[in-house]
């Protein structure tokens, strides 16, 4: 099955409607609650970075029998220095997202804690692709 989301820049209104939609499609699959709770907490960290510091992009999943990949693609400045954004607490997020409680620097670490594989590919002025693995069985 594969499904395809916009997202749309500075749309923080809409923050969480691809991992809702997501969360939906996995609950009638019947996957486990405990795979669908890790599924969701990585796509709604994704899906806020594409928000919060990037010009909008794709959300893509495909899920099989045995696991969903997603893929988050924005266009954006890019993260200059993927480790370094992979660590706790480091954000580059603007004093009006950090005002509305985003920003905290835990997106792509709360990500890597909740998938069996994370992939993030970034290019400086072109933008970033995190692509996220879970196994369902």
């Amino acid at each position: 099955m594969h499904l395809e989301y916009t997202v749309i820049e500075g749309d923080f209104v809409n923050a969480g409607s691809a991992s809702s939609s997501i969360k939906k499609t996995l609950k009638q699959l019947n996957v486990s609650p405990s795979i669908i709770k890790r599924v969701v907490v990585a796509l709604y960290e994704a899906e806020v970075n594409a928000i919060a510091h990037a010009y909008g992009g794709v959300i893509t999943a495909d899920i099989s029998s045995n696991s969903i990949v997603i893929s988050v693609a924005d266009k954006g400045p890019g993260i200059p220095d993927i480790d370094w954004a992979m660590q706790e607490g480091n954000s580059t997020a603007s004093p009006e997202v950090r005002d509305m409680g985003f920003g905290a620097g835990m997106g792509l670490p709360n990500i890597k804690k909740n998938v069996d594989r994370l992939d993030v590919q970034s290019t400086v002025g072109v933008g970033t692709t995190v692509t996220m693995e879970v196994n369902i069985c």
